[in-house]
This record gives C-alpha cells, structure tokens and sequence, in this order.
C-alpha cells in the first residue's frame, strides 16, 4: 500500500483523503463506582490488557488515561512477527500485515577510505529475522495498532471503551482485604482534566489493577516500586519525515557512521514515503533529561545533513519529531507484593509496559515488549476472576515477564553502546568497518528475541515437561508455539496451527499422532481422547462447567501422519456435537502436508508422537508422551480450579 503522498496524516490510511473526517473527541462518562479490573493507561499495554479482558462478559474492566482521545501519532512503530502473531489471537492481523512496511535488508555505511568526509555504503544483507515466523517484520503507525485493539475492545461482548481526560491522583490499597478475592481492596481518586468537567473527583474501587501509565507511572509511584538502572547521557534525535534525497539506500533500514558527526539509522516507514530518522545527538549532564535540550526539528535535520554528506536531504515535511535520552530502567517489582514475597500473597495490582521498563527506542522494543507484559496477564487474571484458576497463578507474571524485561534492558544497553561508538583517532574508515560489524553481529545474535520469537519463560507448573523436550524439538517448551501449516481431514482446507490459539482464555492440547492408525481403539492416540472424554480424572471433564461445550476451558485437536483418514472413523471428541443444536465440529482433526510436513519441522518423533500443550497465550506449556494421561491430568491439577 502506498499513501502519505500529499503529506502524513493519521488514522485508517484504506480511506481516502477526500472522504476523510476528522477524529470526534469521544463523549466524556462518568467512571463507574466499582470494577473488577481497573487499567490506567491506553498504550499499547493498556490497550491489550484491556482487549482481552473485553471478551468475557462477565468480567468488568475500566480503562482511563489522561489523554482526551485515541493515539493520532505513532511513537514506537516497530512491529515484530511475534506482536503481529498476537494481533492474529485477536483476529486482526490481517490489516498488519497488509499495512506494515516490511524490513526485508539493512545495509551499512561508513567513512569512505579515500575520502572519510563522505560516507560509503560497505554492504547489504538480508534481515535476520527472515523465516522466524510466518509473518514478517515491519513498521506501521502505532496508532494503526491502537485502533484495532480499541476496534476489538468496542465490538467485543462488553463493548469496552476507554474513559479519556483522566488524571490519576492516587492509589491506594487496603491490605487488610487483599487475601479476599471478592473484595475490592483498591481505591483509584482520579481528577478530570477536560473542559466541562474540569478538577472534578471522581473516585473507582477494584479488585485489580494495571498500572501501563508510561515510565512516569503514577501507579508504579503509589505503590512505592523503585525504577533502577543507569540514568542517561546521550541524545538522539527521532522525526518521520517525507524528503527527497539521492542517498540510494533511503528505502532500505540503514545504519550510517560518520567519522566526525556521530550516526544516524534510518528505517523506512509505511506507504512508502516516509522515513524515520534517529540522529546522533551530544553527550548529555547527568542531572539533566532530554526536555532540557534546547533542539528543533530544524536542528535535527542540519545534523543528519552532516552525517549523510556527500548525499542531500531534502525535507518536505516533519509529521513527529522528538529528543530523548538513552536510559534503562527496571522496575525493582512488577506487583504490589513486597520484595521477600510468598506465591501465597494474591498479587492486586500490576505494573506493565513502560511503567517496569525504560529503554531507547532504536531496537524497536517498547511496543513489542509491552504489549506482551499484558497478554502474559490478561489470560491469567482473567482465569482467577473466573474460578477457573487459583489465585497463584498471578504471581507468574512478574517471573516471567520481569526475566524479558531484564534481557531486554541489557540488549539494549549494549545495542546503544554500539551505535553512538564514534571512531576514534587514526583510521576512522577501519574504525567505523569495526562498528558496523559489531551491530551486524549483534542483529544476528539478538535476531530471536528481537522477533519476539525466542522469548522463553522460566520452568514453573505452567512451563514444565522439559524431559520430554525430544519428543518435539521445534516446540519449545516456555517459548511460543511456532506454527506450521497443516491440512484439514475434513475438507482439505490449509490452517496455520498457531492461529488455533485465540486470546479468549482457554488452554489448547495438540495431539501428534505417532504411526498407529487413530480410528483404532487400540492406538494410544484413540486411548488418549478417550480419556480426555470420557476418564473421571480427565482436566476437559474435570475444568469445564456442567452444561458447556467441551472444548470451553480445554480445546482439543489432532495432528496425524495418515491423509487417508475420515471423520467418522475417528473418535467422537474429535468431531464432537456443539452448541444448542448439537453441530458437529469437523475443524479438529489435521494431517501433515507434504513438503511441509509439521513432523520435519518441528522435530516431532514419528513412531511415538507427543501432546504439546499450549498457554492461552499461545506459549508452549508442556510436552507429554501421548500415553502419559496421569501426567497430563496432573499439569492442570497445578493450577486449576474443578467446575461443578
């Protein structure tokens, strides 16, 4: 899709320019008296909190920001395959990936050896992160993201929108109620901040909360959670920009060293025409934030002209810009629970996103560890509010999620050294060819976690089996589970296994079946079902509600060897009757495809098979022989509440 031509503008770039309207400001509500789940903040982990918690119905959230609307302008663009695989478990990737500009080469330059005054392209490779999922990534508006999220959360069961011109003043818990899942120990005060209704108090209790109110977080603040790491002392200047130029990579990600200027990386953005820039700034006091550079976009573009020279920058128009400051910091808790704190102390209020962690923008990490932090939550507390899970489960979020955000703040740290490394004296060209190479080695070595894709979790009860990690090699337990194409038995159809795994809370069992025939009652595929059908101790009978569908809490499917297979010979809970008619779902049963055959790629053992179980947040939880049904029945166990 091309669009920017005739300038930036925001919001849905599928609607032409001459059909466009400008953005109402939403009416302002009053903000309910009492919530299950209060979220204060409409970023990216705000918002994603807030969409999966808009598909229970019988769950009440409110979400509030100080802003007087939605996002117009994107600031951490970046979209990485494994955010986009997210989007996907909302249903809405389709307009990810049709919109995002995706990152297919990045070249580099330096000071040219006969000349260091110019600079020299030395080489182009492919992205690193090139067949790490089945999406690809890219650039698109953040604010694009936003809109879908608050599309879902709008159409979604509950209808959830967010209540602007909020300023949170405090936040206060009552300890004495926190082990009381029932109760609602918090007390939000927020003050409006609009026009109509300015300075007037408005007061929310809840029985949770999600602090995602940026790296300034007055929820972080009133809960007393230290912000540690390093402070910053480099600039660097970030603007969109639509310019014409005769530098012949300006369509490609760059990374550019000058020998006296600093450096500059470009990346190119969505429809087109636009490009990012982030610029090489100077060395910044201690005491002192980026705010406090007296810098204009104007100032910005003179120094890139530097960097780029022999090359010209024309520059039509600046849609953002900014200064900001290269620091990281970690939240030293990610919950409201004390630092020496038992998994027995129900954890009410959370901080996520920005709130835990501060970075530079350049590895485009913000949005997409962010949104992440949310979706690790989401489904969890989800499942305590619902009794489907014990109150424990919460805790796991802050393991979990603060081991990413620690790797993140060292990647990052090392990733910032690296770019603003300016040559020294002697030969700057062979200087610069060590720098360049450094940030090369780095894409490639860092190329996993920055796809988001080799994101892996602690070995807990919700991320155990690891004995049995050989039965399935490419399924690696605590990461996401990569998907593969499969074909349907019934109708032939091809299905993308991991877009099974929707964010609508429930648990997935994928059984790979090993050679044995799966219509016969003696194969220990057969076995299996029957079990989860039919056995007493079964989690599907034990975890799902008297009167649901079976597949409510625990959705089963198959993956065969065999093509010759048909429905009606296999089990009934692979086709099982659903809904009020009693329709049969013929969408659970799959073999694998020639030339891309999910055993191959994922290492999974023929003779054998295994069952993968998969997190509603489609990370891998465990891997079990297919015999092993007393295991099985003991992962949930663990963690699950039985439904009546």
């Amino acid at each position: 899709m091309q669009f920017h031509l005739n300038g930036f503008k925001p919001g849905n770039y599928q609607v032409p320019d001459a059909a466009r309207k400008a953005y109402p400001t939403p009416p302002i509500q009053d903000l309910p008296t009492e919530v299950d789940v209060l979220i204060v903040g409409t970023g990216p982990a705000g918002l994603t909190m807030a969409r999966q918690m808009s598909e229970f119905e019988d769950i009440s959230t409110c979400i509030v920001d100080m802003a007087d609307g939605p996002l117009l302008f994107g600031r951490a663009d970046g979209i990485s395959c494994r955010t986009i695989e997210i989007m996907e478990a909302f249903n809405s990737s389709e307009m990810v990936e049709k919109e995002t500009y995706k990152l297919m080469q990045n070249t580099f330059w330096e000071p040219d050896a006969a000349n260091p005054q110019n600079i020299k392209r030395t080489h182009k490779i492919a992205d690193a992160r090139l067949g790490m999922s089945e999406f690809t990534h890219g650039i698109v508006n953040q604010a694009r993201l936003h809109e879908l999220l608050l599309d879902g959360m709008a159409h979604a069961i509950t209808n959830l929108r967010p209540h602007y011109s909020r300023e949170l003043l405090d936040l206060v818990i009552d300890e004495s109620l926190t082990q009381d899942l029932n109760a609602h120990p918090i007390t939000a005060t927020f003050k409006r901040v609009d026009d109509a209704g300015r300075d007037k108090i408005e007061t929310v209790k809840a029985r949770f909360a999600v602090g995602a109110d940026g790296g300034r977080s007055r929820v972080r603040k009133s809960l007393d959670i230290a912000l540690e790491g390093d402070s910053a002392d480099k600039a660097w200047g970030v603007m969109d920009i639509l310019l014409n130029t005769d530098f012949p990579d300006i369509r490609v990600k760059s990374f550019i060293q000058s020998k006296d200027h600093g450096a500059v990386m470009t990346i190119p953005r969505e429809g087109g025409y636009l490009i990012r820039f982030y610029v090489e700034l100077d060395l910044i006091d201690k005491d002192k934030r980026a705010s406090d550079i007296k810098m204009t976009e104007v100032d910005i573009i003179a120094k890139a002209q530097k960097i780029f020279h022999p090359y010209t920058l024309d520059v039509k128009e600046v849609a953002w810009w900014s200064v900001y400051s290269v620091g990281q910091r970690l939240a030293q808790r990610f919950d409201n629970r004390p630092a020496d704190r038992s998994d027995d102390i129900i954890p009410r209020a959370f901080v996520a996103g920005d709130a835990c962690h501060t970075h530079s923008p350049k590895g485009g990490w913000g949005l997409n560890t962010s949104l992440p932090d949310t979706f690790n939550l989401g489904w969890k507390m989800a499942a305590v509010l619902q009794g489907k899970s014990k109150p424990a489960l919460l805790a796991t979020y802050s393991t979990e999620r603060r081991k990413v955000a620690n790797q993140l703040i060292n990647a990052d740290k090392e990733l910032s050294k690296i770019v603003a490394t300016r040559p020294t004296a002697g030969d700057a060209s062979q200087q610069a060819k060590v720098d360049t190479a450094k940030i090369e080695a780095f894409m490639k070595r860092q190329s996993g976690f920055v796809s988001g894709t080799s994101i892996e979790y602690f070995p807990s009860y919700i991320c155990t089996g690891q004995d049995n990690q050989h039965l399935a090699t490419g399924f690696k337990i605590g990461q996401r589970f990569h998907s593969v194409k499969v074909s349907r038995v019934a109708d032939g159809g091809h299905q993308h296994l991991g877009h099974l795994v929707k964010a609508d809370g429930r648990w997935r069992i994928f059984v790979f079946g090993g050679t044995q025939d799966p219509t016969q009652t003696s194969s220990e595929a057969y076995k299996l079902i029957d079990f989860l059908a039919n056995d007493a101790t079964s989690p599907v009978k034990r975890y799902t509600p008297t009167g649901a569908d079976c597949d409510a809490v625990i959705d089963t499917y198959a993956i065969f060897q065999q093509s010759d297979l048909s429905m009606h010979d296999l089990h009934d809970q692979l086709w099982p009757a659903k809904g009020k008619y009693g329709l049969r779902d013929y969408e659970k049963v799959f073999h694998a495809q020639d030339g891309n055959d999910v055993y191959d790629l994922r290492g999974i053992d023929r003779d054998h098979g295994c069952v993968v179980i998969v997190r509603p947040d489609q990370h891998v939880a465990s891997i079990l022989p297919v015999a092993a049904h007393a295991d099985l029945a003991q992962f949930f166990d663990a963690f699950m509440i039985e439904q009546s």
